[in-house]
């Protein structure tokens, strides 16, 4: 059964960017941090960001965060999606209007202009053709950023919950939006690391 998964990287005190995100600087000053485990030698922060890109059959992120991977400084064929795993599953932005060009030419890119369900559908039923085509259980991983993860918790989208959790205080930045979100959580896996404390939650509808 294809999952919908909410995977993001998070401070102590609830950042998914440092102070000041753009394009040119997508986590913000200091949010680099955020990301340490992922390129991390640690085995099992190695295992982690395998494992995850691996059960990816298709993602969701919204169009600030594909502007910036799909940007001069974003992905390229070393550091992408799973960084240094550089996966290549179907992915789907949520946008109000579709860019007029792609950089990162060679990903499977789809822009839903009808809103975040929709969009959630579209990469569902894209996870489930590969999942038939490879013989293995994939899932879609909502990768971000901050207001799409949220979003997609307040919508009741999401069956799981993975949280990075960096040992860093950002002070400021851009905040895993939850205001006026009440859900349970099943608490799955606990792995720390050097780096990171990966957390994973089952979500009780």
């Amino acid at each position: 059964m294809t999952r919908i998964i909410a995977d993001i990287s998070v401070s102590l005190d609830g950042f998914v960017t440092g102070p000041d995100p753009g394009i040119d600087n997508g986590l913000g000053t200091g949010g680099d941090a955020l990301h340490t485990w992922a390129f991390s030698g640690d085995p099992d922060d190695r295992r982690v960001l395998r494992e995850g890109t691996a059960r990816s059959g298709a993602v969701v992120l919204g169009r600030r965060l594909f502007d910036i991977v799909d940007g001069p400084h974003g992905w390229d064929d070393t550091t992408g999606y799973g960084a240094r795993e550089v996966g290549k599953p179907a992915f789907v932005v949520v946008t109000s209007t579709p860019p007029e060009s792609v950089r990162t030419r060679g990903l499977d890119w789809t822009f839903v202009t009808t809103g975040l369900p929709d969009a959630v559908a579209a990469a569902r039923e894209r996870a489930e053709a590969a999942s038939s085509d490879s013989g293995k259980e994939l899932d879609v991983v909502i990768m971000g950023g901050g207001a799409t993860v949220g979003s997609a918790l307040a919508a009741g989208l999401v069956d799981a919950l993975t949280l990075h959790l960096a040992p860093v205080v950002l002070g400021a930045g851009t905040p895993l939006p939850t205001a006026g979100v009440r859900r349970t959580l099943v608490q799955r896996s606990v792995v720390p690391t050097s780096t990171a404390t990966h957390l994973t939650y089952d979500i009780s509808r």
